[in-house]
């Protein structure tokens, strides 16, 4: 299943929507994840295969229906975000 971008100026649609699926609660800077596609539940994967442009070694990437370890995701690089004060609250607030 091909992936790819669209929209403009930021906007997409329904079919722009991935789910973040890690092995616990919160996404660990060193743990792997993987995306799975919202609409169609396909996982985002590396087929690779590998080209030489526009970006020499690029490999494809497509949606595969199962899970498998080609679509382990990690990060190699970026910043790293606290989780907000309300996402906290939510997260442990507990009824009396």
């Amino acid at each position: 299943q091909e992936v790819s971008a669209f929209g403009e100026g930021g906007e997409g649609d329904y079919l722009d929507d991935w789910t973040v699926v890690c092995s616990g609660t919160y996404w660990s800077r060193d743990s792997e994840v993987r995306f799975q596609h919202a609409s169609t539940d396909v996982f985002l994967s590396v087929t690779g295969e590998q080209y030489g442009r526009p970006i020499h070694g690029q490999k494809e990437v497509h949606g595969m229906a199962a899970s498998s370890q080609n679509n382990y995701w990690k990060v190699m690089e970026g910043i790293f975000m606290q989780p907000s004060e309300v996402f906290k609250a939510e997260r442990y607030h507990a009824e009396l």
